[in-house]
């Protein structure tokens, strides 16, 4: 494989540092949902965890090496999951965890990240604005900035998906949530190691296209402002090294739209039981937008978390579904700006 940031034998190694509660999540084909699919689809469940979403994996690694080296204190930008996993695992370990967020993230998010112990400091601006006042907090306290997708570790912990998966497959495609990229890099990094041919689809809103356009360009793009549900990848500036990362395992990047993300919510909790957050949709919106690539086929989509404000959920899933729209042509030449 090119070379790249990730290392099959840190990811094989990382399961012996991650907390067994969040590793073996639930992985099972979902025939419920396969009438309104039309293609054979397996659930792999990562809101069956302390914190709810696939970021605790990551920020095991981060905590335990941080515990390792006699640090006391680290501090992060997160739009909600992140904040609650480094918390979590920071509390674990005696560490000092301090995490800037917006002040429009959810509130469920918001309050879960103090109740986990953490200092919580919350800016008027998106999460890049988050980003930024984070790294001002780490070099005047001289402490450990945290940077998802940009940190190694916060990849290869979720790249033990991927492990999970190649031996629960055979699978034809998976489908997963791309914001940061650390998810997508990180499974996808395993499986083309382990299971080339396995179709690695990234899905994206058409609301906050920054990582796909640029993934689609080979060069990062950014963008002014975001406006999707999905605010767990509602990232406006991609980061370049792991944009290098996910061209070397991405096989396509697609958008889609809140309405499809809303149906696909609704999909997951009346034929599945689930109560997800808009990004863990994001792979059956795009089934529901594309159906005819998919059809015959034994798709994987990663539910990576189920963090949501309760009425904001409530006025989504109540609404009437609309009917699946096939996925309009978000092309690499809307919404973004190409960074020098």
């Amino acid at each position: 494989m090119p070379k790249t940031r990730l290392d099959l034998a840190r990811i094989r190694a990382a399961r012996q540092v991650i907390d067994p509660v969040f590793l073996d999540t639930p992985l099972y084909r979902c025939e419920a949902l396969e009438p309104d699919l039309g293609c054979a689809v397996s659930v792999k469940l990562e809101t069956a965890n302390p914190v709810r979403s696939f970021k605790g994996r990551g920020t095991e690694l981060v905590a335990s090496g941080l515990a390792e080296n006699g640090s006391r204190a680290v501090v992060c930008a997160s739009a909600g999951n992140l904040g609650q996993a480094l918390a979590w695992s920071g509390r674990g370990r005696g560490l000092y965890v301090t995490v800037v967020a917006s002040r429009f993230a959810p509130a469920a998010k918001l309050d879960r990240i103090r109740a986990l112990g953490a200092e919580l400091e919350l800016v008027d601006g998106d999460f890049d604005m988050a980003r930024e006042r984070a790294a001002a907090i780490a070099e005047r306290d001289g402490v450990r900035l945290v940077e998802d997708s940009l940190d190694v570790e916060t990849c290869e912990g979720a790249a033990t998906i991927g492990l999970e998966l190649v031996d629960a497959g055979p699978f034809d495609a998976v489908l997963i949530a791309l914001g940061g990229g650390a998810m997508a890099t990180g499974v996808g990094h395993v499986l083309k190691a382990r299971a080339p041919g396995v179709e690695v689809i990234c899905v994206q809103p058409g609301g906050a296209p920054a990582m796909t356009l640029s993934w689609r360009r080979r060069q990062v793009v950014t963008t002014d402002s975001t406006d999707t549900i999905a605010d767990g990848v509602a990232g406006r500036r991609p980061i370049p090294a792991v944009l290098d990362d996910l061209l070397l395992v991405a096989d396509d990047a697609v958008l889609v739209r809140d309405a499809s993300i809303i149906a696909g919510m609704r999909l997951l909790f009346d034929h599945a039981g689930l109560v997800v957050e808009p990004s863990a949709a994001l792979g059956v919106a795009a089934i529901l937008e594309d159906p005819d690539r998919f059809a015959g086929r034994h798709v994987v989509t990663i539910v990576c978390g189920g963090n949501v404000d309760v009425d904001a959920y409530h006025r989504w899933i109540g609404a009437t579904p609309l009917p699946p729209i096939r996925e309009v042509d978000h092309g690499p030449e809307s919404h973004g700006r190409v960074s020098p």
